[in-house]
């Protein structure tokens, strides 16, 4: 049975409007976007367009193998391409082909970097990436998701800081881990977060940085009230200050019911005007962190994610501590009369004092990093082992695969076969003569290395096939059916047109500046001429 192309529930094929969600499928979806139906990589179905920016489109997809719905995101940059109504070829002129190869390669890189993320609990799952119609896709979980502005009108308009606790900290930890891998997110924003049915946050609306400032080659999208000051000018770069700026903002929205000023505003008045019961209702290190992740320069902003996630956690015990000593410095000094005079030096106290303080605290620190999952910062993100593994030459327990020389569909089927292990793709991919193209080159870990948890995760890195690769002959073919090959074999596609006595109009004539044969650098750009047929004979003349 066919699927609907708003909700993809079967409809019957006399059906035109779904009776489920309403949606009229004998519509057809307007450039520039895909038309209902598209099948992408073989197996991907494209239905309705579901969000769009300056750099991609997201739509709602179905996966026919696995029988998912799934998000399809399409590098989609607007103003550098061109594609007509029901194509699927994506067309770029001459005049911008190096602005729309920078921003494809950048968008290829920002998410290949993202998939090394997908098993942190804040993270989307991205699940494939491919090259297909001379742009590139990238394959998403669709979970069953609630924004989190929908969440947050259904709880009286803002929560409580032990209730947001638990739900922003692992956005922190998703976003420190972006900004280790040299990415950022510079969106974080209420319309990006979602609410699964697990009471989970999920951190969403990626693109790279040429989609998140001002004065790229994209049409710049920028959330009012959580976009940083330097988003909005263009000659600064963003940096962790500015996701801690959004991410404050956000947070201040959570707990507030409301968004601070845009940071236009705010420049000429940084004040946050929160109400007297939403402040009395914080603890005041909250409102603290609030202010500080909130500064206009970004100087005085808070640096890193470390010192936010310390701002806004108190030690229970160190407070408590705290507490008992401003308790004491406040009470009534006792009156001289009626006791004898101490010999003891006030200064030698107070140096005793002080030294006995001080073991007190550093017992609760050293403690308190045993304890503390933060402790994975200072350990590159590692968790230490509580006893000391046997030596690899003594285990006799599981052993990591071999996956090296077997394609990724072939190494992931393998995988899927062993619950223990979870296979990645490396975002580091690499040129070989010798291994074929999306054939595994290496693995870590290695073939051999003890798995030592239950759950192991691999990652592994793709060939990308011969660096240099010959140009085919494309003389007298269709223009799609060229462009499709080009595409396949790695190259981006550009096209001129000219009239042609010799070639019909669609017709390929020749390569404009190779010819076949040639062998060129992979993922180079690729120009070919296009015949227009005929020219035009002026009936004036």
């Amino acid at each position: 049975m066919p699927l609907c192309m708003g909700c993809l529930n079967e409809i019957l094929k006399s059906d035109s409007i779904c009776e489920v969600c309403g949606f009229d499928n004998s519509k057809k979806q307007t450039a520039p976007f895909l038309p209902y139906g598209t099948i992408l990589n073989g197996k991907y179905v494209v239905a309705k367009n579901i969000e769009t920016n300056g750099e991609s489109t997201r739509y709602l997809g179905y996966d026919n193998t696995t029988g998912r719905v799934i998000i399809i995101r399409e590098f989609l940059p607007m103003g550098l391409f061109d594609r007509q109504n029901d194509e699927k070829m994506l067309f770029v002129t001459p005049e911008d082909r190096m602005k729309y190869t920078e921003a494809l390669s950048g968008f290829q890189e920002y998410y290949n970097i993202l998939s090394t993320l997908s098993d942190m609990p804040a993270m989307i799952g991205i699940l494939d990436s491919f090259t297909e119609n001379n742009t590139a896709y990238v394959i998403e979980e669709n979970d069953d998701l609630i924004p989190f502005s929908e969440y947050l009108e259904h709880n009286g308009g803002q929560i409580d800081w032990d209730e947001a606790r638990p739900l922003f900290m692992p956005i922190i930890s998703l976003l420190e881990a972006l900004h280790r891998k040299g990415i950022g997110h510079y969106a974080v924003s209420p319309n990006n977060l979602f609410i699964t049915t697990e009471g989970k946050l999920k951190l969403n609306g990626f693109s790279s940085e040429n989609e998140r400032k001002r004065g790229t080659v994209l049409k710049s999208q920028l959330f009012s009230g959580c976009a940083a000051p330097e988003q909005y000018k263009t000659d600064y770069s963003l940096d962790t200050t500015t996701d801690i700026y959004g991410f404050t903002a956000t947070l201040f929205y959570a707990l507030t019911g409301k968004l601070p000023a845009s940071a236009v505003e705010r420049e000429k008045d940084a004040r946050l005007l929160i109400s007297t019961n939403t402040v009395k209702r914080l603890p005041p290190h909250v409102v603290s962190a609030l202010a500080n992740g909130l500064q206009i320069k970004r100087e005085n902003r808070i640096v890193d994610f470390d010192e936010l996630r310390s701002q806004l956690s108190v030690a229970s015990t160190v407070q408590a501590i705290q507490d008992e000593i401003s308790r004491t410095a406040s009470m009534t000094p006792i009156k001289k009369d009626g006791y004898k005079k101490s010999k003891v030096n006030p200064t030698a106290v107070g140096i005793v004092v002080t030294i006995f303080a001080l073991l007190i605290f550093s017992a609760i620190g050293l403690y308190w990093l045993s304890i503390n999952p933060l402790l994975g910062v200072f350990t590159g993100g590692e968790t230490i082992s509580p006893t000391i593994q046997s030596a690899t030459e003594d285990w006799t327990g599981p052993v990591t695969p071999d996956y090296v020389g077997k394609t990724y569909d072939e190494a992931v089927k393998l995988a899927e076969a062993d619950s223990s292990i979870t296979l990645k793709l490396s975002a580091d991919s690499e040129y070989s003569d010798t291994v074929p193209k999306d054939t595994i080159i290496s693995q870590e870990p290695k073939a051999g290395d003890p798995i030592k948890s239950d759950n192991s995760v691999i990652y592994v890195v793709l060939s990308k096939g011969p660096e240099l690769t010959q140009l085919p002959e494309i003389t007298n073919k269709s223009v799609s059916a060229v462009a499709e090959k080009l595409t396949d074999l790695g190259f981006v596609v550009l096209q001129e047109t000219e009239y042609s006595d010799s070639y019909a109009e669609g017709k390929v004539i020749d390569y404009l500046d190779h010819k076949a044969g040639d062998k060129v650098e992979t993922e180079s750009e690729i120009t070919i001429k296009v015949s227009l047929g005929k020219q035009p004979v002026n009936s004036a003349q």
